[in-house]
This record gives structure tokens, C-alpha cells and sequence, in this order.
């Protein structure tokens, strides 16, 4: 009887030691465990070492790509490699240290800082982000709300070619219409960190002057706009113009160009339709001795570009 009681205690202890866990085989809490991808500066890994509480902890690699663990003399290298290969520099660096015989070293990306993204340029929020994993270009672009109706028609995307300071920066134009309308799958990119984007707004033109909707008007799609299609989209003529229109433009060597075009036989169709190109100022004078001044034409450049320049003013015509 005295043994069987004896055979009944013992069990019950082994039953009870098996439930309780040592406290250092506990893992470092962390905020999240996210996909492998390849550590860079700035990262946050959490190292759990088992049976050594005192080495299990998060740890925030240095800008050089490096991380100092206790008791050891030499930092570990962790820029660029993958969880389970800093696994085993961390186990060997132990070894070799004299600090652990045989480790068993578990990590996992807890923070991801060296893959940012960014979109600017016509979105509704310009916004950087960390890729915690993969991320497609409509998903970047949806995350800064999507294109605004001054984009143009293409989107530029630029990431350096390899992981190595100072590497070449490699761009690429995606063509909008193809992204969005699904024409090409092969437009969606993949991003996986370091990309830039940005989708720069379209050209415009200003017509100002005797016209019903004096204002800047884009050129979307990359189309080509002219003088008829710009007095279209001014909603045409007002009473008493001139037979004559200007265009202001300016050229690539910075120099400012006053073209003068015969309105009245282009509306008659007696003389070609005359090109417009991005940023030209379309100005058609309510007489022939007003006309507008060179110094007018930066005022207006400068107020189209950076408000809109959804309403010119006749106050601007001399």
C-alpha cells in the first residue's frame, strides 16, 4: 500500500513539472512577425536564443548594416542577409565566443525600416511606406489615394540596381491608360523597397484673353491640342476679337517667343490649325492695341503652375 501511494506522488510531480515552462525558453515578445525578406539598416529583429534570456531580445541593426549582441567583443553582421542566415551568424558568433556551446538561435523581422516607398506627385496623399512584403504599383498607388485628375499619362518609377551604396538608379515610364485599364498586366509592377514614384501632372495650356472660359486646361493622354481644340475647351469666342491671336512660348533655352497666328482665317478655315504645345499661353486680344506684355506671360506661367490657374483675370491684359 505504502508503495503504491509512493508510485502515485511520483507521478503526479512529473505530471506537474511537465506543465511548467523554464522562463527562458520564453521568446522575446515582439510587435509582429513578418514575411522574410532580406535585412537592411534600420530593421528591427528579435533574436531568441534558447535557454539564455539574458541574449533574447529585440535588437535594431546599426545604418552599417550590423547588430552588437551581449558578452560578445564584435558585432554581427546583418545587412543583407535573411532571417535564417543571421540564425546562423548569430549561433556562430556564440560558439566562437565562447559564450554558448552549440546555440539554438531563432529570428524573426519584428520592424521593417530599409524598404521604403514613395509616391508623390499627382496623387491625392503623397505617402512613404515600408514594404512589408510584396507590394504591387496599383497597391502603392491606392495606398496615396489614387491618381487626381491632373495626372498625366505616365507614372515613373525609379529604384537603385542592387543593394549597394551609390548604385546606379534605374527609372521606368508606365504607361497610365496600360496600368489602369488592365491592357498589360506586365505594368503592375512588383515593389519590394527603395522604389520612388511619381506620376508628374499633365502639360497644360492657358487661354486668357477674349474667350468665354479664360483658364489652364490639361493636355491629357499625351495628345497633341492646337488653336481650335483650346477655343473648344474655352467654350469659344466672345464678342469683338481680333483677327489676330498670339501664342507665348517659352523656349527650352529660356527665352520667350511672341507668335503671332491669323485667328480669323483659322476659324475660317482658310489657314491651317496651328500646334499648342505644353505650357504655351494662348492670347486672343479684344483689340488690336491691347496687347499682353512679356512680364504678364511669367505672372501667368507662375499662377497656372502653382494654383491651378482655373481663373485668369482680364486685370492681367495691357
Amino acid at each position: 500500500m505504502k508503495l503504491y501511494r509512493l508510485m502515485i506522488t511520483v507521478l503526479f510531480a512529473v505530471f506537474a513539472f511537465g506543465q511548467i515552462q523554464p522562463r527562458s525558453a520564453a521568446s522575446p515578445e515582439v510587435g509582429a512577425n513578418l514575411p522574410a525578406q532580406r535585412i537592411g539598416p534600420n530593421d528591427l529583429v528579435a533574436i531568441f536564443v534558447y535557454d539564455a534570456p539574458e541574449l533574447s531580445r529585440t535588437f535594431r541593426v546599426s545604418s552599417d548594416g550590423f547588430i552588437r549582441l551581449p558578452m560578445l567583443k564584435k558585432p554581427v553582421k546583418a545587412g543583407g542577409l535573411m532571417p535564417d542566415a543571421l540564425e546562423a551568424s548569430v549561433a556562430e558568433a556564440l560558439s566562437q565566443g565562447g559564450v554558448l556551446v552549440d546555440p539554438l538561435v531563432t529570428v524573426t523581422v519584428a520592424e521593417y525600416n530599409s524598404r521604403p516607398i514613395s509616391v508623390a506627385g499627382a496623387v491625392k496623399q503623397p505617402i512613404t511606406f515600408q514594404a512589408a512584403g510584396p507590394v504591387s504599383l496599383l497597391e502603392a498607388i491606392a495606398r496615396a489615394g489614387g491618381l487626381t485628375p491632373e495626372a498625366g499619362a505616365e507614372i515613373l518609377v525609379s529604384r537603385a540596381h542592387g543593394d549597394q551604396p551609390g548604385a546606379a538608379v534605374l527609372s521606368q515610364r508606365i504607361s497610365v491608360r496600360g496600368l489602369m485599364d488592365a491592357a498589360d498586366p506586365e505594368l503592375n509592377l512588383p515593389l519590394s523597397g527603395g522604389e520612388e514614384i511619381r506620376i508628374p501632372e499633365a502639360g497644360r495650356i492657358f487661354v486668357v484673353g477674349n474667350v468665354k472660359k479664360p483658364g489652364a486646361y490639361p493636355i491629357q493622354d499625351g495628345r497633341e491640342s492646337s488653336v481650335l481644340k483650346a477655343l473648344a475647351v474655352a467654350e469659344g469666342l466672345e464678342p469683338f476679337a481680333t483677327n489676330e491671336a498670339y501664342i507665348y512660348r517659352r523656349e527650352a533655352s529660356g527665352s520667350k517667343n511672341e507668335i503671332s497666328i491669323p485667328l480669323k482665317q483659322i476659324m475660317d478655315r482658310k489657314s491651317s490649325d496651328v500646334p499648342l504645345l505644353a505650357n504655351d499661353i494662348l492670347y486672343i486680344p479684344i483689340n488690336s492695341r491691347r496687347r499682353l506684355k512679356m512680364t504678364v506671360l511669367d505672372k501667368i506661367l507662375l499662377f497656372g503652375t502653382s494654383a491651378g490657374g482655373t481663373a485668369l483675370a482680364y486685370g492681367t491684359i495691357h
